[in-house]
Parts: C-alpha cells; sequence; structure tokens
C-alpha cells in the first residue's frame, strides 16, 4: 500500500495517537514502528532496546558518528597491555545514577560481570571477549583481562550490552529488571513503559557526562521523551506531516518524498550507516539442508529491484552479507555472489529431485517445499516477506509467513520451530557481524541458522585474536567465503539510517551505532 492510497486509512488511526501528542513545549514524541521485548542491556538485541539504553544509561567507551572513532565517555581514558589481554580504564568520578546514588568502578565491574555471568543468559555474551577477570581495585579503576586477545573489545564496548546498570535494582526486581525500571546514569531517566504503546522518560538533573562529540556538554535540553509505538507506516508519516509527533527514526519509504516536501518537516539522512536486511535457513532443516534449496532462493530475488520497488531507491539491493564497503570485507567474492536466475534456479531445482506438483509448489520423498518463516509484525517486514514470497512461487517455493509482535518475537526466534526467519542487523565491521551469527557457540540464537563448522569458528577465533590488520582480515575473508558459499541467507537491501522531523528542532546529525539516530539525545532541542 503506498503512502497516497494508505492516506485515509492511516488518517483514522491517529486519533489514539493524538491523545499521545505532546502537552509540553519541552517534550519529543518519537513514533517507531516497534517495541522491544525488554530493556535489560544483557537480555534484549533489540534496536529498540538499544534507543532507549543509549538515553538511560552510558558505557565506558563511546563511538562517533563517524562509526570509526572511539572516544571517551564513562571512562576518561585507557590503556591496553603489549599483549593485548589487559585493559586499564580510568574512570569519571563525577557520575550518578538516576536515584542520586554514586557510580563507581564497582557498578562497572558488577554490570560487565553480569554480561558474562552464565547465569544471565545473554545471547551476545561473546561480546565481551574471552575473560579472565574483570575487577574495581579502587572507585576510579577497571581492570579489564582477557584469556586471549579480542581485536575488537572496545567497539562492543560501546554498545548497549556494555551499559552500566545499578545492582541494587536487578536484586530488587529480578525478573521484571529492564521491564519495570531502569535505574541508569544516562541523560534521560525511566519514568513508565506500557508494553507495545510508549515508553516515556524524563531528564537527569545534573548529566554532564556526555561523549566530547556532543555540542551540548550538560544535561538533556528537552524536559521528556516519549517512544511511541506506531506499527503502520503510513500512520507514521501522517503524524509527522500533521505535527502529532515531532520525530521518526523509522522513516516510511514509500512517503520519503511527501516527507521531504512538506514545509513543517527536515530530514537527515546517513550513509555511513551499515544496516542489513536479509532472510536466514535453519539448515538442518528437511526443506532447508539441501544446499541446492539454499542456492535455488538466493538466485531467485532480484534484490536490486526489491530496493526500488519497496524502499522507493534509497536503499540498496544486497548480494553480500554485510557491506562490500565494511571494513574486512573480501574483495575475492564481488564476482562469486549469486545472480538473480530465476530460470537457473528452476533449473537447479529439477536437478535436486524437487518437483514441481499440482498446486506449483515443488515436493521431494513426500515433503513439500513449503518452509515456515517467522517475521516481525509491522509493515516494513510485512511488505518484505510477501514480495519474497511472490517471488519465490516463481519457481515453486511456497514461504509460509507467520508474524509476531516483537515483544514475543525475540523468543520465537529461539526455538526451533522454523525453517527461515528475517531480521536486520548493525555492523562497523566484517568481524562484528561474523562473531555475531556464525560461530557454533551462539546456536541457537543468535546463530539461528544452526551452523556448526569447525572451520569457522577456528577462523573467527583467529580473527577475534589477532594483533594486526593483516592477520584478522585474512581469517575473516575465509569465513566471509564460506558462509556465502553456504548460502546461509537470502541477503535483501543495505539500508541507510534516515530521520524525519519537526523543523522546530535543532539540526541532526544521525548516529549509526545500532542504527540508534539519536543515541543519547544530548542535541534534542526546540529551536522555534
Amino acid at each position: 500500500m503506498t503512502f497516497r492510497t494508505g492516506f485515509a486509512t492511516a488518517a483514522c488511526a491517529l486519533a489514539a495517537l493524538a491523545l499521545a501528542a505532546p502537552a509540553l513545549a519541552a517534550q519529543i514524541s518519537i513514533v517507531r514502528e516497534q517495541d522491544a521485548n525488554n530493556y535489560d542491556p544483557h537480555k534484549s538485541v533489540a534496536q529498540a532496546a538499544a534507543e532507549v539504553l543509549f538515553m538511560t544509561g552510558d558505557t565506558l567507551v563511546a563511538l562517533e558518528p563517524d562509526m570509526k572513532t572511539l572516544t571517551p565517555a564513562l571512562a576518561k581514558s585507557w590503556e591496553v597491555s603489549a599483549d593485548g589481554l589487559t585493559y586499564t580504564f580510568k574512570l569519571r568520578d563525577d557520575v550518578t545514577f538516576c536515584d542520586g546514588r554514586k557510580m563507581t568502578a564497582a557498578d562497572a565491574a558488577y554490570s560487565l560481570n553480569r554480561w558474562i555471568d552464565p547465569a544471565t543468559k545473554s545471547p551476545v555474551r561473546w561480546r565481551a571477549g574471552e575473560v579472565d577477570t574483570i575487577t574495581a581495585p579502587d572507585e576510579t579503576t577497571l581492570v579489564y583481562k582477557l584469556k586471549s586477545p579480542f581485536s575488537e573489545l572496545l567497539y562492543q564496548l560501546t554498545q548497549s550490552f556494555g551499559t552500566i546498570i545499578d545492582k541494587a535494582q536487578v536484586e530488587k526486581l529480578g525478573a521484571d529488571f529492564g521491564i519495570q525500571g531502569m535505574n541508569g546514569t544516562g541523560p534521560f531517566c525511566w519514568e513508565n513503559w506500557t508494553p507495545r504503546d510508549k515508553l516515556s522518560l524524563t531528564k537527569h538533573a545534573g548529566y554532564k557526562w556526555g561523549p566530547a562529540f556532543y555540542k551540548n556538554k550538560g544535561e538533556a535540553q528537552v524536559d521528556k521523551i516519549v517512544w511511541q509505538v506506531v506499527p503502520e507506516e503510513n500512520t507514521r508519516a501522517i503524524a509527522l506531516i500533521s505535527d502529532q509527533t515531532q520525530m521518526s527514526t523509522y522513516v516510511p519509504y514509500s512517503a520519503l518524498e511527501q516527507l521531504r516536501a512538506a514545509p513543517n518537516l527536515q530530514i537527515a539522512k546517513s550513509e555511513e550507516a551499515f544496516w542489513t536486511i536479509f532472510i536466514g535457513f535453519k539448515i538442518d532443516k528437511p526443506t532447508m539442508s539441501d544446499p541446492a534449496v539454499r542456492k535455488a532462493i538466493a538466485m531467485a530475488v532480484d534484490q536490486h529491484a526489491m530496493a526500488k520497488d519497496l524502499f522507493y531507491g534509497e536503499a540498496k539491493g544486497a548480494k553480500s552479507y554485510i557491506s562490500q564497503a565494511t571494513k574486512d570485507w573480501n574483495p575475492a567474492l564481488d564476482d562469486k555472489l549469486p545472480k538473480y536466475d530465476p530460470a537457473g534456479a528452476r533449473k537447479l531445482l529439477d536437478e535436486a529431485g524437487w518437483k514441481v506438483g499440482a498446486d506449483g509448489v515443488r515436493e521431494k520423498n513426500g515433503v513439500k517445499l513449503a518452509p515456515t518463516g517467522y517475521f516481525f509484525n509491522g509493515s516494513t517486514w510485512r511488505n518484505i516477506s510477501e514480495y519474497v514470497q511472490a517471488e519465490l512461487l516463481k519457481i515453486g517455493v511456497k514461504l509460509q509467513i507467520q508474524g509476531f509482535d516483537p515483544t514475543v518475537a525475540w523468543g520465537k526466534l529461539a526455538t526451533q520451530e522454523f525453517d527461515a526467519f528475517g531480521m536486520s542487523y548493525p555492523y562497523v565491521s566484517a568481524g562484528d557481524a561474523l562473531n555475531l551469527y556464525f560461530p557454533s557457540t551462539n546456536v541457537p540464537t543468535p546463530n539461528r541458522m544452526n551452523w556448526k563448522d569447525p572451520e569457522t569458528d577456528k577462523w573467527l577465533a583467529e580473527g577475534k585474536a589477532a594483533l594486526d590488520d593483516k592477520t584478522r582480515a585474512a581469517a575473516y575473508g575465509k569465513v566471509l567465503e564460506k558462509v556465502h558459499g553456504a548460502n546461509l541467507w537470502l541477503p535483501l537491501v543495505h539500508e541507510p539510517r534516515v530521520v524525519a522531523y519537526s523543523k522546530k528542532l535543532a539540526p541532526i546529525v544521525p548516529h549509526n551505532n545500532y542504527g540508534c539516530a539519536l543515541y543519547k539525545g544530548l542535541d534534542l532541542k526546540y529551536v522555534n
């Protein structure tokens, strides 16, 4: 449904949103497509969670908008030993939690140790490296010792998973931590959350320890931020145009032309973001276990046409699992990636014994080529999954779509119930991406493909432990070649970061860390 044809439907849906419109000039309402399953930094990998955690909490190290430059945050400075095993951080002594308690190195040690504790069951525990010990010898010193070098540790510590949290609150709330509250040190404080509706934050009085790249060196410049969930893209667009909301980082591409032309709005876009949308395959399932099926699917979808049709040319069709502009991309793959060839895909399936039935769907040995795919609810994934479904049906593959609200989807995606799954993810390098999805230790999530390959694990370990660029790039290059050759994913598009916002607000430079364009929100302010 295009923006124009969906205008009337979306306009009717605005009645509920209007009730959430800001009553205060110092409040900013932000509409987004979906919610998170929770706001525990060690348990949620959702972008929606990171968006809030970056605002409500802080990390030891920050990443500048160029996605390359590391800068101090809670840690004023750090030193790394020559063998790459020991990181010594010197922390600020003027940081407080939202409840007023002073933050010390003991809080940082507790937070990072909870992250890696097997009892926490963090799906992103690997991002902390192979830890030996994390200790706080005094109030402003944190010593982070590794068992083996981790070439990307500092980058990983800039992620929301490295957020420093309050031990007392974790113990008080138990399983409800990140659901009923989040006492952090960030520029905003948790007020309340109604799942699948909205989450409200208030200004952290006295905050003055934001990353140096922000022009604002003190408190947030708005009193309140409301993250409002609006799944329908046309409703989000009209909410912006009609001033029912001030901002969205989930900008519908179908309406981008109208949003750019709206006299009350401005658009900020960053091409420096590395964000890829893909469909992955659980390779030990009866249908997806056949390499011919996975390769045929990779040949059956014209990603460039999809980028034009669904993303209005604003995104780029993806044949690769990561952007070819990413650090440590393997250039040897440039001419080896699958080309759009539906006729070749049909021939491949014919040769593999998958015969077309009377209903147009292939089958083999009594098994229908009708994989079940799990996807997020919301217009973006509905459009993508239906587009792919239509393309695959042309080669005799019937993709069965099941959509879930994000509050339950992450749990469903940790099961073995499905054959394929839709996902999008951010990264800054090949190693960042590959160490997320392809280690055998990350089964069942985020390695939802159940890819267990000793060579992959060996090369990933080599890349992580590398102390020089050449060794790291060579190791990750081998992994890229192998996982691409196995056709574990159907890559779809590489997406930029786009923010639409009111001209009443100051100009915005989108950040790209984990796709959270507003990052800490310290430069958000009204100018008229």
